[in-house]
C-alpha cells in the first residue's frame, strides 16, 4: 500500500506505483515516476522527467531531477533515470542531461551514494557503484561496474573510470582510469591495480596474475603506449580481464589516459 504523508506535496500527475513510501515535507513533481517499493524519507524533492526504479531509498534534503547545472540548457525535455536498489543519502543531487550530451543521465542499480555525493548532467553509471561522502562527478562522465570512490574524489568532465576501480579520496581526477586500476592523489595518477578490490570480488589468482603481468607490459618505460598495448593484446589474447583494458585504452575518449609516475610505477 502507498503510503505519502500529509505533509508531503506529490503532483497528481507524478506516476507512484505500489508500496512507496514519501515521507515527511517530500516534493515529487508531475513528470515523476516512482517504481514499486520506492522509499523518500523526507524532505526529499524530485523534480524534471525524473524516474526512480523499484526498492530505491532517498533520504533528507536529497535533490534530484533539477535542471542541470550547464549554462547551455535551455529547457529541453532531458532525463535522468534511475535504476532498482539504489541507496541516496542526504543532501545528495543528480541532474538530468542536456541536449549536448544525449538527453540523457542514467545511474545503475544496487549503487550507494554517501552524503552530499554529485552525478552530473549526462553522466552514464554502472551497477554496484559506490560514491562516498562529498564525490564530485562532472557532466559527461561514464563509471563502470563497481567502480568505488574514495571521499571527496573528483572527477573531471567526459572522464572515463572503467569497471571495478579504485578511486583514492580527495582525488581529483583528470584523465581516464583503466580498469581493475587505483588512482590516487591531487591530479590523480595510476597507483597499479586495485588488488584489493579485485580479490573481494572474487577474481581468481590465476586472472589477477594475468592482468599484473599485463600492466607491467602497458605502463613499462619503453616504446609508446600504443606500441605496448599492441603488445598486450597480442600476448593476453585468451584473458578477457586484459581485454577490458585493451579496449578501454583503444576506445575514443576525450581524456588521456592516467598514468603512472615514473617514480611509483609497479
Amino acid at each position: 500500500m502507498t503510503e505519502v504523508h500529509p505533509t508531503a506535496i506529490v503532483d497528481p500527475k507524478a506516476q507512484i506505483a505500489q508500496d512507496v513510501a514519501v515521507g515527511p515535507y517530500c516534493v515529487v513533481g508531475p513528470n515523476v515516476v516512482l517504481d514499486t517499493g520506492v522509499v523518500l524519507h523526507s524532505h526529499v524533492v524530485i523534480q524534471g522527467r525524473t524516474t526512480v526504479g523499484a526498492r530505491t531509498q532517498i533520504y533528507s534534503f536529497a535533490s534530484i531531477g533539477h535542471p542541470p547545472q550547464d549554462l547551455k540548457y535551455k529547457g529541453e525535455p532531458s532525463t535522468l533515470d534511475i535504476g532498482t536498489d539504489n541507496l541516496i543519502r542526504e543532501h545528495v543531487t543528480m541532474n538530468p542531461g542536456t541536449e549536448g550530451g544525449g538527453m540523457q543521465t542514467r545511474v545503475g542499480n544496487h549503487c550507494a551514494f554517501l552524503a552530499s555525493a554529485h552525478v552530473g548532467h549526462d553522466s552514464i553509471i554502472g551497477d554496484h557503484v559506490v560514491f562516498s561522502n562529498n564525490v564530485m562527478l562532472a557532466g559527461h562522465c561514464k563509471i563502470g561496474d563497481f567502480v568505488i570512490f574514495g571521499g571527496g574524489a573528483a572527477l573531471h568532465q567526459f572522464g572515463r573510470v572503467g569497471k571495478h576501480a579504485f578511486v583514492g579520496g580527495m582525488s581529483a581526477v583528470e584523465n581516464d582510469v583503466i580498469p581493475y586500476g587505483l588512482v590516487v592523489g591531487n591530479r590523480a595518477h595510476l597507483m597499479g591495480l586495485n588488488l584489493i578490490g579485485l580479490k573481494r570480488r572474487g577474481f581468481s589468482r590465476e586472472q589477477i596474475q594475468a592482468m599484473r603481468e599485463a600492466y607491467g607490459v602497458l605502463f613499462s618505460e619503453e616504446g609508446t603506449l600504443r606500441e605496448r598495448v599492441e603488445i598486450a593484446a597480442s600476448r593476453f589474447a585468451d584473458h578477457p580481464e586484459v581485454m577490458d583494458i585493451v579496449n578501454f585504452i583503444r576506445a575514443e575518449s576525450d581524456r588521456a589516459i592516467c598514468m603512472p609516475r615514473h617514480d611509483r610505477a609497479a
